[in-house]
């Protein structure tokens, strides 16, 4: 096990470039990928992912403005199936929580992509019909196959796949690398592993760079948000607007445009 993300990994941009990605161009091909969405926020979006009917799973730094002010979780929409200005579903946030120890930095660093998580409570489920959850997986040795999906810069308006990537590496504290075509955009993307023949998802893209993409490894982390999210829901209402639950510094930076992953 590598100790470090390389110093490379911090300077955020582009990874993989030669890598070659699937365009979902079309509506019909989004089956079975619809609980894949865009995450819209006012300047900039992300990609997220649905693990329960209420629950979208992507990257802690998603949630905060570019000079690091924590965004309101109403001025959140998550599309699920989005593609080229229609989605399946839409669905704004009630709130948002992210790990007690993050905290956001104007460049990732290893300690930053080790708890780069957030889990986003909608404002209502979105039925079986519409989208089916996907599942977490608790990990994966170096060597395995994994995919990709994402909106990014550049092909925001459809989902992209990148079916032919692995795990390369693993550093402390649970990061994973991957050598995955990502880009603006990518953050919170689900990072894909297919576990007796369905798709699981291992863990999500937070940060490139050096040809690299890296995530935290989820298993550890997700569960512990939930039950936060799940004691939020048994508490009583106070006042009569939904309460946020935010934490860690808000200062640093993420893209404006396009998120940076």
């Amino acid at each position: 096990m590598r100790l470090l993300l390389p110093l490379l990994a911090l300077l955020a941009g582009p990874a993989a470039a030669q890598a070659t990605f699937d365009v979902i161009d079309g509506r019909g091909d989004l089956l079975g990928w619809e609980a894949v969405g865009r995450l819209d926020a006012a300047g900039a979006f992300c990609t997220g992912a649905l693990i329960a009917p209420d629950i979208v799973l992507t990257a802690a730094h998603c949630v905060f403005t570019p000079d690091g002010t924590p965004r309101p979780p109403e001025s959140l929409t998550f599309r699920a199936g989005y593609f080229r200005g229609t989605e399946v579903v839409a669905q704004r946030v009630r709130r948002w929580v992210v790990p007690p120890t993050y905290v956001k930095r104007p460049h990732p660093t290893h300690e930053t992509v080790a708890v780069d998580v957030a889990l986003l409570k909608l404002e209502a489920p979105v039925t079986s019909a519409e989208a089916d959850p996907f599942r977490l997986l608790q990990g994966a040795p170096e060597g395995s196959a994994v995919t990709v999906l994402s909106y990014g810069k550049g092909r925001e308006e459809v989902l992209s796949r990148e079916p032919s990537c692995a795990v390369t590496a693993h550093y402390a504290d649970d990061v994973l690398g991957f050598d995955c075509d990502v880009t603006f955009g990518s953050s919170g993307a689900p990072v894909f592993l297919r576990e007796d023949g369905r798709l699981r998802i291992l863990s999500v893209i937070s940060s490139v760079g050096g040809g690299m993409a890296y995530g935290p490894g989820i298993a550890a982390l997700v569960p512990d948000l939930a039950a936060r999210l799940r004691n939020e829901d048994a508490r009583p209402p106070v006042g009569t607007g939904a309460r946020r639950i935010t934490v860690g510094d808000a200062r640093g930076e993420t893209g404006a445009r396009f998120v940076r992953p």
